[in-house]
């Protein structure tokens, strides 16, 4: 049975590591996006309340600025190296789609508002945060299990 999957997808090994589990484990005529979201570097550069002179307000602009083009760009070949992966594995090219959004209301919110227009599964890798971080300040993947109601979430350790 042909399933669409949703590949929550970022620049990390943990990414990389579940796109190897769809590729090792699902057949290719199941349809897969890889689906990223990008934190909205303008709106935490708008969403400043300290007052700050012209000076400094420019430069964190800037860096905000370089800091989310650097994200795009090790994000683009993270992309690239998993749709090679997918490809090896026998998936068809019209098979692999690729999603990058701007974050709306939260990367886990958006991931699952994502999941829910019309895929069968989300597969994710698992934060690499230590269990006390963890514990304290949760995960993608936490927040994705607690939210997704009427579809299935894997975790790829």
């Amino acid at each position: 049975m042909k399933q669409m999957i949703l590949a929550a997808f970022d620049e990390s090994e943990n990414a990389m590591r579940a796109v190897q589990y769809i590729a090792d484990s699902y057949t290719p005529e199941n349809k897969v996006t890889l689906f990223s979201v990008i934190p909205d570097a303008a709106a935490l550069f708008e969403m400043s309340t300290v007052p700050l002179n012209p000076y400094f307000l420019s430069h964190q602009q800037t860096f905000f600025t370089e800091m989310e083009k650097q994200k795009r760009e090790n994000l683009n070949k993270a992309v690239e190296k998993a749709k090679a992966l997918l490809l090896k594995a026998g998936f068809k090219e019209k098979n692999i789609a690729v999603k990058i959004e701007i974050e709306n209301i939260g990367v886990a919110n958006d991931i699952v508002k994502e999941a829910e227009s019309g895929y069968d599964i989300i597969v994710m890798g698992r934060r690499g945060l230590s269990s006390i971080k963890e514990f304290l300040l949760g995960s993608v993947s936490q927040k994705v299990i607690h939210l997704a109601k009427d579809i299935s979430v894997l975790i790829v350790n």
